[in-house]
């Protein structure tokens, strides 16, 4: 059995401005997609289309960090705890007290690239192809934030498990530590897998639905070993939240997968 190391979340203090690991973890993110996008760039078909410069990195990363925090907040507040913010619909600019939607921002980073390819004339199903390869070290380096505040949890693990681990404010006995399960699978995992098969070129369309459907299905399994929220517990058929908003994404892949490219 292991203890949480219990970090201070604030990883640097200058005067009365506190840095957190987890806006750390955030920035990581970001410099990690940009640094993708640009090699991602040398792939087929994007370096046979002239179109596609760096610029379009830098203009795609931007868009996405509104499409994330935005996305991410919205979401938060719709799926997690609606009545709460409809009766406090303030609170839903106090970001600083946290609470994010992976799935929320999902939608954002959708609605951003829309506006994108709207505006530089290309196809939609291209511009996500190009950008979902880069996304999952981005939702690695989340989770690390959430390990090292010791949020998110996971269940309660047999007390034989090696690795179960004591997180402060969830009581004495060990638990999964889920956040490093979603680190490995939807972060690590997903990435290995999804940047190998985005290095050859597909039908347009595939590598999003090779997205959709590996994240759908590593945070489905990933979700069995992580606490469900306190205030929704496990809903119909003894799925989380988080398993019901993986159902479409992992159809979607599928349908994106199977689709004829036209």
């Amino acid at each position: 059995m292991l203890i949480h190391p219990q970090i201070d979340p604030v990883a640097l203090q200058l005067g009365p401005l506190a840095i957190h690991w987890y806006g750390l973890t955030y920035l990581a993110a970001f410099g990690l997609f940009f640094g993708l996008g640009v090699r991602r760039l040398g792939h087929a078909p994007f370096k046979h289309l002239p179109q596609w410069q760096k610029r379009d990195v830098e203009d795609i990363l931007f868009l996405g960090v509104l499409g994330v925090i935005l996305g991410g907040r919205v979401g938060y507040c719709l799926f997690y705890k609606p009545a709460y913010y409809l009766s406090n619909p303030l609170e839903i600019l106090a970001v600083w007290q946290g609470g994010m939607s992976f799935h929320g921002g999902l939608l954002g980073v959708i609605l951003a690239m829309v506006w994108f390819a709207r505006t530089r004339q290309r196809p939609f199903l291209q511009v996500m192809d190009f950008v979902a390869p880069c996304v999952p070290t981005g939702l690695a380096a989340g989770r690390v934030g959430n390990f090292i505040n010791g949020e998110l949890w996971g269940r309660l693990a047999d007390p034989s498990l090696p690795w179960g681990m004591v997180f402060r404010g969830a009581g004495d006995l060990p638990r999964h530590p889920s956040q490093l399960y979603q680190i490995a699978l939807e972060g690590l995992l997903l990435f290995v897998l999804l940047w190998w098969f985005a290095r050859k070129d597909r039908p347009m369309g595939q590598v999003s639905g090779a997205f959709l459907l590996g994240y759908g299905l590593f945070r489905f399994v990933a979700e069995f070993f992580r606490e469900p929220d306190a205030h929704l517990g496990l809903l119909s058929l003894g799925m989380s939240m988080g398993q019901w908003l993986c159902v479409p994404m992992v159809l979607g892949g599928v349908w994106l997968l199977r689709r004829q490219p036209s």
